[in-house]
């Protein structure tokens, strides 16, 4: 998941592929489930479930949207080849079939991969659903003014770089075949295990040719889900769904569909979001909230209230907050003084700026602290929870800096909790005892951007975060340690500017396995990046969320690590 606000968001709103600003095991069914909204806890169909959003849900066009795991409120809509498995915690964390009867068969390389679509899938209006629309869906999402969804097809699939979509090529990608009306064959450029992960994106959503309506598909796009459109203003402001009648549950282990109708209502306030859900009067008793956790001051008050206490979901999504530093610049080209910084921090400083124990979690590790990852503990750098400012003074008279030295933080000043002033002033603070002078640059979240991704203005030394697009190590430590994903003349994410060919041939290898169980290499591989000190990873975000009194059947993945709305019930 790309590293920014506007990625931040998309997580928390989608997948929820931009957080919540989305990291160890989600609360299971003992912590957060249906009882604990009182009276009979069965879930039953029926009522109308309102969801109450900051950011809108904009661009709801299979095409357009940055969603992993089929998304959250684009998955009410919305099914793909693959998706995740609704199950709290870990077990959610899992690829299972969604349209295909399974997660895919490889070939002996993982160069080609075959689906086979289930029988009696139907669209809204009752018409089958067939291998050509699923292909035909993923075309038009190469189309230029449908831009926006993952990256990954055009890199991964055979002849796609300089693919422009079926409304300038009508010829289409000759590397995703249909020998039939359920078959449909993938051919890939290089090995690519981890394909059934990239299958939940909703490029693989299936769409009608006939239905297609460009641009103005997103105002009412043809239902293969559980509900279907039936306005969209604003842009995704205000979305109200209602039941897709040609859905089946026979062909859907996935989807609960318990309300008759969503409401999902958008451009609010976090904090009217909160007050709301806190009253839990009229509509919003059947509310909850796919992007707004409580802050660190709603949160001491929602503690001290058991009621409120019992309605609160947590979740933990992959998301790492770190600093990032630019080996390429003073004094960061030399190791001992990277070292110096990553012994300096104060973690237990910087958990309570992002709000405390309850909102984050502190990190040694690159990769989130869930086991899907291939989480691996290690700590190059023991200091301590409050750091080690006497080992840091060593390093740094080792490297010539025996009377200390003065650097740049870049931060970002999005109120965020993450990359913001907060983080940045704890840094300050505890760098101060090491000797090294902190001077803060704060910039606008737009101009933090575009300094911190781009080769030539990239810092020397700045906050940073990654979520990940799918529950693996994979999408999480190539784009930041793989030298050949380097951007010289675009966004660049591999901050640290690694191009080490052990490293790529690894991550080579690792792309090869098709039995999804790849995570301990994964975590070998981060052991061995970390110890040259290219980022200190600060902290795991973790997220809380209110939720209506008459809410039933929380679930939340560590998919996700947020409420997911296709498994609620308001009865």
């Amino acid at each position: 998941m790309r590293q920014s606000s506007v990625i931040a968001r998309r997580v928390a709103a989608a997948s929820v592929s931009l957080v919540v600003a989305a990291g160890a095991a989600a609360c299971g069914p003992g912590d957060n489930d249906a009882k604990s909204a009182g009276g009979d806890s069965t879930p039953h169909k029926g009522g109308t479930l309102t969801v109450l959003n900051s950011n809108p849900q904009q661009d709801f066009d299979p095409a357009r949207l940055y969603t992993s795991g089929g998304g959250n409120v684009p998955s009410l809509v919305f099914r793909t080849l693959t998706t995740r498995n609704r199950e709290n915690g870990e077990a959610g964390a899992e690829v299972v079939p969604d349209l295909a009867t399974d997660t895919g068969r490889p070939n002996k390389d993982a160069t080609v991969w075959t689906y086979t679509l289930k029988e009696g899938l139907k669209y809204e209006d009752g018409t089958p659903i067939t291998s050509a629309d699923v292909k035909y869906g993923i075309e038009r999402s190469f189309a230029p003014e449908l831009s926006g969804g993952a990256p990954y097809l055009r890199d991964w699939l055979v002849g796609a770089a300089d693919y422009q979509g079926p409304y300038k090529d009508k010829k289409g990608l000759s590397a995703i075949e249909t020998p039939d009306e359920r078959t449909i064959v993938f051919r890939l450029n290089k090995p690519e295990g981890e394909f059934p992960y990239l299958a939940t994106q909703t490029q693989f959503t299936p769409v009608p040719k006939g239905k297609d309506t460009g641009t103005k598909y997103e105002e009412h796009p043809v239902s293969s889900g559980p509900y279907k459109v039936v306005k969209n203003e604003n842009d995704g402001e205000r979305l109200t769904l209602e039941r897709n009648t040609h859905w089946s549950a026979s062909t859907d282990a996935e989807r609960k569909a318990y309300p008759d109708k969503i409401d999902v209502r958008s451009g609010l306030d976090s904090s009217v979001i909160n007050q709301r859900l806190s009253a839990s009067q009229g509509a919003n008793a059947a509310a909850v909230t796919t992007d707004t956790n409580l802050g660190p001051a709603e949160l001491a008050k929602v503690t001290g209230d058991k009621e409120l206490a019992a309605r609160v979901g947590t979740g933990h999504f992959g998301y790492t907050n770190y600093i990032a530093f630019n080996p390429k610049t003073k004094p960061f080209d030399n190791a001992k003084v990277r070292q110096a910084i990553s012994y300096a921090i104060d973690r237990s400083s910087v958990v309570n700026a992002a709000g405390g124990s309850a909102l984050a979690e502190p990190a040694t590790t690159f990769l989130p602290n869930q086991k899907p990852f291939g989480y691996t503990a290690y700590d190059h750098f023991p200091a301590g929870a409050a750091g080690d400012p006497a080992k840091a003074k060593d390093l740094l008279k080792q490297a010539g800096y025996a009377n200390g030295l003065t650097v740049t933080l870049t931060h970002s000043n999005a109120k965020d909790f993450e990359t913001s002033p907060e983080i940045a002033t704890a840094i300050q603070d505890a760098l101060k005892k090491a000797g090294i002078t902190v001077k803060l640059q704060g910039l606008e979240e737009n101009d933090y951007s575009d300094k911190i991704h781009n080769v030539k203005t990239e810092p020397g030394f700045f906050l940073a975060h990654w979520g990940a697009d799918w529950p693996s190590g994979g999408p999480f430590l190539a784009p930041i340690f793989d030298g050949r994903q380097i951007v010289k003349d675009g966004a660049n994410f591999n901050t640290g500017l690694l191009d080490d060919k052990s490293v790529n041939t690894e991550i080579d290898a690792i792309n090869k396995l098709t039995d999804l169980d790849a995570a301990e290499r994964w975590g070998a591989l981060d052991k061995k990046i970390g110890g040259q000190a290219l980022t200190v990873p600060l902290f795991h975000p973790v997220y809380k969320r209110l939720y209506g009194e008459s809410v039933k059947n929380v679930v939340i993945s560590d998919w996700t690590g947020v409420l997911d709305i296709s498994q609620v019930a308001v009865k």
